[in-house]
């Protein structure tokens, strides 16, 4: 399933499952849902935090939302062209954003590294989140930045401590996210042995989307071609077989320090080919069963 935040053309944003071309808004589905099947009037949650931590994106309450809506198609406003509706990051503010360092052999290399023994985890502010086709602003006083295609895991079931053998579990699915990076920023931090939280956190950059695709069309994360190109020219690109640390290795490490919430972000680390974007460039994040995420670089004001 790819589950999406849109908002449509009137309206309020909501949830919403993509159906080829169009969109079932499960918001207003389960509403209905309440109203006739439950006999209540409690509304939907309209926000995937909210889906997500209440366990309504997984499998069964969804395919019993999909059965109804075979009776329900008559009920205005239930599903809509996809074309019609603006989509949004998944998640406009996760709990926490996580991410890691030098999870590729060959980005290590690139780097000057060499392959960590443990996952290297820093975090970007989730005030950074944007979504499918929104701008990422560089202001004129930032020198090099760098856009960095991830996959991103989304945690459904929060935990402390949570074994490799039951990490998939608490998956509630896979996105995309763009790490864009002020480099020249981080480059002086990290010469100054300071933390890159600023240099990873600036506002608009971090592109998120332009869905979450549920574990069951993704039985295996390690499988997946990760692209990024620039122009239409190829960047980035690599399977994410090449990570050192998989899903349920990070997952773990994680939850032993800091617990995991749901609808917390874990991006889980970028391939070789970083090289500096420019406002006017259009960048488009790949990942195979997932999708493509788009944004357009533009200059800010000082």
């Amino acid at each position: 399933m790819k589950l999406v935040t849109f908002k449509p053309r009137a309206g309020e944003a909501g949830v919403g499952l993509v159906e080829g071309d169009s969109i079932l808004d499960l918001s207003a589905l389960l509403t209905v849902y309440r109203r006739r099947v439950e006999g209540r009037r409690a509304p939907a949650p309209r926000s995937m935090l909210e889906w997500i931590a209440t366990g309504l994106v997984r499998r069964r309450p969804i395919s019993r939302l999909l059965r109804f809506a075979d009776e329900a198609r008559h009920v205005r406003g239930v599903r809509l062209p996809l074309k019609s509706a603006r989509l949004l990051a998944p998640i406009g503010r996760p709990p926490k954003i996580f991410a890691l360092g030098l999870n590729y052999a060959a980005h290590a290399a690139e780097s000057g590294k060499s392959p960590p023994e443990h996952p290297i985890v820093f975090a970007k502010a989730p005030t950074c989140v944007i979504g499918p086709d929104a701008r990422v602003v560089i202001k004129p006083w930032l020198k090099r930045v760098d856009p960095e295609v991830e996959l991103a895991v989304v945690v459904g079931r929060g935990g402390a401590d949570i074994p490799e053998a039951r990490a998939t579990r608490h998956v509630a699915g896979y996105a995309i996210m763009n790490d864009v990076t002020a480099r020249s920023m981080q480059r002086e931090d990290l010469g100054r042995a300071h933390p890159w939280l600023r240099s990873k956190s600036i506002d608009t950059f971090g592109p998120f989307g332009p869905w979450i695709v549920t574990p069951d069309e993704i039985p295996d994360p390690h499988a997946l071609t990760v692209e990024l190109r620039v122009n239409g020219q190829v960047r980035q690109s690599a399977s994410t077989g090449d990570m050192i640390f998989r899903v349920p290795q990070i997952i773990a490490f994680i939850s032993r320090h800091i617990r995991l919430e749901a609808g917390d972000v874990i991006a889980t680390g970028t391939p070789e080919g970083i090289a500096p974007i420019v406002p006017g460039d259009v960048m488009e994040c790949t990942i195979s069963q997932i999708g493509t995420l788009r944004n357009r670089v533009v200059l800010g004001r000082q």
